[in-house]
């Protein structure tokens, strides 16, 4: 397996990362019938360890959270947490509540708590916005990845799915004040 850094992190990433949405439980969330349970997803998540890959992906919202949850138990079974790069992503509502999507501080601080909570790990290595919130000032939302950085609960953040203009206006805020 080829490696390379991520971004201009100093994070090491295999070239290959294995996206997570396919893995869950088919009674919850959107997904339907494609979706693969824990003891189906385990030789892929085997053999993507086996082929050196180390970077995996999902999302809070995929298959209702248990893709996460499946993911978390997986990795934890089959890697050594140190060895592996652990991404996550939050925006899309993932109940039927107010403030249970977007970007805004407190639906990303409750995103983050609830996606360790499924991954069963402390902290993840890169943790993402899915998707552009133009209902949350951005000040907000990038303030509120710069506290989850500074509070050990994602060592990197991402933005997912934007229009060029939106990841520089992110990443030209976050540079003017100091922010991660």
């Amino acid at each position: 397996m080829k490696f390379t850094k991520l971004g201009t992190s100093g994070l090491t990433v295999s070239r290959l990362c294995l996206g997570c949405m396919t893995y869950g439980d088919t009674t919850k969330g959107w997904h339907g019938d494609w979706l693969l349970n824990e003891e189906e997803s385990r030789p892929f998540f085997r053999k993507a360890l086996e082929s050196g890959i180390n970077f995996f992906d999902t999302a809070n919202v995929y298959a209702g959270g248990t893709s996460e949850e499946i993911t978390g138990k997986l990795l934890q079974e089959l890697a050594r947490r140190d060895e592996i790069v652990l991404a996550t992503k939050a925006y899309f509502p993932w109940r039927q509540a107010p403030n249970a999507g977007g970007n805004s501080r407190k639906a990303l601080m409750q995103a983050i708590d609830d996606s360790l909570t499924r991954l069963g790990t402390d902290y993840v290595d890169l943790f993402q916005i899915h998707r552009w919130d133009d209902e949350t000032p951005i000040e907000e939302t990038m303030e509120a990845l710069h506290d989850i950085v500074k509070s050990g609960k994602a060592l990197h953040v991402g933005a997912s799915s934007m229009y060029a203009w939106q990841f520089a206006k992110a990443q030209e805020l976050a540079r003017a004040n100091g922010w991660t």
